[in-house]
């Protein structure tokens, strides 16, 4: 029988948080009286712990049924919410499912139902349609980020998931704007709303919103300019489309400055591998479609820039909370070329950048990522990353940085002036018995 391990306590020891922030209570005080919840809250403001903590309030942990099923719009926010999940060390199996993850995989993990399944639309109703998931069980229902969800056109799929639970007895629904028209198929009758978008002033001053106005239309070398005057803080870069962002980041490394690109269109590896380098700090510039203006949670991001001027308010304020998140501050830029203007629904002054003639390219990253072809489904662990790599690779602890275990492979930032002989020492060595491939992360 599993026992609860759960606490709130540990759950925030365990996310290295000190207290919970007032958004947070009122969620947890409001579930308790309240079957429908709608949390509007910025981005960065902490709303997966905010569904999370009444969600896990929930759990039978003697039951070994699935509980509760929270439905995300992107694979990255599915990914996000799991490790949450495990770093709270709540005893509760979770399982995430999401296309472009083996189906064969998820199937296994669903053999013994989960307590908490974390997915994105049209995995989950793929799986129901195959019978892999008990539906019968799951009481608590969270669409998280549910106005993203309806704008990337997944409103069929979640319809059918829904229509599929016949026991549902909770409903959270979270957003970061307002414009959020909730369907009748939601059965969101009597909702309670905690709208915490108000409380915006404290958020305002950290966010800074300045301009850069670029002499030329296609503005690469303003933007290459920009970087070098930053220098190398933690910067998103957004383009409207995925060609742009190939060709943006082909042209800044020309001009000598290294970054990441990532996109929907990319295999999922090669989309970890690029957020796991900018996240380790192996790269100090990520440049992205839209597709990371929402649930990337990346701390210390100092700077976003938008390249392309966002479509819509709603894009400007998502790309934005990438940065200015919880206490920390940050600065969005405005990358115009002459003839563009500051967006009308930014209403405060835009203070403008001048760049000087002279500038230096952004210090390389003491850092680079390894690529190592084994993690979880091969029983390979952060521990074993390190006590190989210290042991067989001649590491010492601060030579080795953030270690991220997927399915079946791993990413790890080593010091770069020691990543050479590293390889060299551990190219016949062995993890857990297994010889796996290691290798500089492409």
């Amino acid at each position: 029988m599993q026992q609860k391990k759960y606490s709130i306590e540990t759950a925030l020891a365990g996310l290295k948080i000190a207290a919970l922030n007032d958004m947070q209570k009122a969620s947890l005080e409001a579930n308790v009286e309240h079957d429908n919840i709608l949390l509007l809250s910025a981005t960065g403001s902490g709303k997966t712990l905010a569904f999370l903590l009444p969600l896990l309030e929930k759990l039978d942990f003697t039951t070994k049924k699935t509980e509760a099923l929270i439905i995300v719009p992107s694979r990255e926010l599915a990914l996000q919410i799991e490790q949450v999940l495990r770093s709270m060390s709540t005893g509760a199996k979770v399982t995430c499912c999401y296309g472009g993850h083996l189906r064969e995989t998820e199937e296994k993990n669903l053999v013994e139902p989960p307590s908490i399944i974390v997915g994105t639309p049209g995995r989950l109703a793929d799986h129901i349609r195959r019978g892999n998931i008990t539906i019968d069980s799951i009481k608590t229902l969270v669409l998280d980020e549910f106005d993203k969800s309806l704008e990337a056109g997944f409103q069929d799929e979640i319809a059918f998931i829904i229509g599929s639970l016949p026991g549902i007895q909770k409903r959270i629904l979270t957003s970061a704007t307002e414009a959020v028209d909730v369907p009748e198929f939601v059965g969101f009758e009597n909702y309670f709303l905690l709208n915490f978008l108000n409380e915006e002033g404290e958020e305002q001053e950290r966010l800074a919103i300045k301009k850069v106005i670029s002499e030329d239309r296609d503005k690469i070398e303003t933007l290459f300019k920009l970087l070098c005057y930053f220098g190398a803080r933690p910067t998103i870069i957004f383009c409207n489309h995925r060609d742009a962002v190939e060709r943006t980041s082909t042209l800044l490394s020309e001009r000598g400055i290294y970054s990441e690109f990532y996109h929907g269109a990319m295999e999922q590896r090669d989309r970890d591998s690029a957020l796991g380098k900018f996240r380790n700090g192996s790269v100090s510039f990520l440049v992205t479609t839209d597709l990371a203006a929402r649930g990337l949670d990346i701390p210390h991001i100092r700077y976003i820039i938008h390249y392309h001027l966002p479509a819509t308010q709603d894009i400007f304020t998502h790309r934005n909370g990438r940065t200015a998140r919880m206490e920390a501050s940050g600065t969005a830029i405005l990358l115009l070329s002459t003839e563009e203007k500051v967006p009308a629904y930014v209403t405060e002054e835009v203070e403008e950048i001048e760049l000087p003639e002279e500038l230096e390219l952004p210090e390389r990253s003491k850092w680079t990522t390894f690529f190592i072809a084994a993690g979880k489904k091969n029983k390979v662990n952060k521990v074993d990353i390190v006590g190989f790599l210290s042991n067989k690779g001649q590491l010492k602890k601060e030579d080795i940085g953030l270690i991220e275990v997927k399915d079946f492979f791993s990413f790890v930032a080593v010091r770069r002036s020691k990543a050479s002989l590293t390889l060299t020492l551990v190219r016949n060595e062995k993890i857990k018995n297994q010889k796996v491939k290691i290798e500089i992360a492409k």
